[in-house]
């Protein structure tokens, strides 16, 4: 059985986690795709501009890639803290 003092430090690393990932995709989505587009238009890949590709296609893979980052790490997190599911 866990104390209170283990699932208090388990709940304030999983917000630690999901503070940093949504800080990114905060910054990828609305900062990239948004604020920052113009200055990204600048940078061509494959003949599309950055900042278009960030506001259709690479905030998506960001969030894709951010989904799989916080199973990782909650695995990681559930099985230091022995409350994992196998």
């Amino acid at each position: 059985m866990a104390t209170p003092k283990d699932r208090q430090l388990y709940w304030k690393k999983n917000l630690t986690y999901l503070t940093v990932l949504l800080s990114i995709w905060f910054i990828v989505s609305f900062g990239f795709g948004v604020l920052l587009v113009d200055q990204l238009d600048r940078i061509r890949i494959g003949g599309f501009k950055l900042g278009f590709w960030f506001a259709q296609q690479g905030s998506i893979y960001v969030f894709v890639l951010l989904i799989f980052t916080y199973v990782w790490l909650m695995n990681r997190l559930d099985r230091a803290f022995d409350v994992d599911e196998e």
